[in-house]
């Protein structure tokens, strides 16, 4: 198969940070599966994975950067299948790929991290296979990998519900922040068996999500909202705690919140020079933390139809 020249240049894209700025969580159902209503947002490119791609007679995964070496004996690793499962769908088995993972963001780190990668290796060999699905289309695909990955596809603000399948776009402001992960691995499943066990979210709802014009604003109706794993994730990982309460003395910090199911924790901040310090000082306090900061992207007000 050859391919055009502006094809064939789109060989990069970009996996960024999902964080849940809120997660309500419910009674678990069918298969396990828990209800969600979660407002997400996703950061730039300095709390991102990246994926290269180039044209190959086979479908081949390579990772290099930071987090390399904990993926080195991972048996199934998301960025691949997105890539068989991207071909299988499209039915040309003949597609091949080397693709590479530059993995930076933390591993079972409540980022999404290797829901991104596989949202990217999507978005990436969509275009450089010239496939040419729309985003509801690669959403469908995206759904067989993980209840994340669909709105990884999106990569904008947005409020998850069901178990994931369920996507409304959302207005935000960016929001300058900080992610901090405090070096230690959190399995999800293990997290949610915690959250069964301490007693289930017997009020969960769906709410509207908060809106604010800018971070203060959007933090002040976030404090109304509140993560549900959080608890059983201190159960398991005390040093979340810790790591909460150092970047809540941050000057600036409007809110301090741990996402996902952890253990890597965000705080907002009402500007970028605030955050940039913030990071700065954290690292120094503690070295052996992952510490970055960022801005999650906002997304202007979704159109109305007529």
């Amino acid at each position: 198969m050859s391919l055009s020249p502006d094809r064939a240049n789109f060989s990069t894209a970009w996996a960024p940070a999902k964080v849940n700025l809120y997660l309500h969580v419910g009674t678990s159902g069918p298969g396990g599966l828990h209800p969600v209503d979660s407002l997400v947002m996703f950061a730039d490119t300095r709390a991102a994975d990246r994926i290269h791609a180039r044209p190959a007679p086979h479908v081949s995964l390579s990772v290099e950067g930071p987090g390399a070496r904990q993926l080195k004996h991972a048996p199934n690793n998301l960025a691949l299948a997105a890539a068989m499962a991207l071909r299988d769908a499209c039915d040309r088995t003949g597609l091949g790929a080397g693709l590479t993972l530059h993995k930076v963001l933390p591993i079972a780190g409540g980022v999404g991290g290797g829901s991104s990668d596989a949202a990217a290796t999507l978005l990436v060999l969509n275009e450089m296979w010239g496939v040419e699905f729309g985003e509801a289309a690669l959403e469908r695909i995206a759904v067989q990998l993980g209840s994340d990955v669909p709105a990884c596809v999106r990569q904008r603000p947005l409020v998850m519900r069901g178990t994931g399948e369920r996507l409304i776009d959302v207005a935000a402001p960016d929001l300058p922040a900080i992610l901090v992960n405090p070096g230690i691995m959190l399995e999800t499943r293990k997290v949610f068996d915690r959250f069964d066990r301490m007693g289930v979210n017997r009020t969960f709802r769906e709410m509207e999500p908060p809106w604010g014009e800018g971070p203060q604003e959007l933090a002040a109706g976030l404090r109304e909202y509140r993560n549900d794993l959080e608890p059983a994730a201190l159960a398991l990982c005390p040093e979340i705690g810790r790591a909460l309460k150092l970047m809540q003395a941050q000057p600036g910090c409007l809110l301090a919140r741990m996402s996902g199911s952890g253990p890597t924790c965000f705080a907002l901040f009402g500007s970028d020079a605030e955050a940039a310090a913030a990071a700065a000082a954290i690292s120094e306090a503690k070295q052996k933390y992952w510490v970055k900061a960022t801005i999650f992207r906002g997304a202007p007000p979704v159109p109305v139809d007529d």
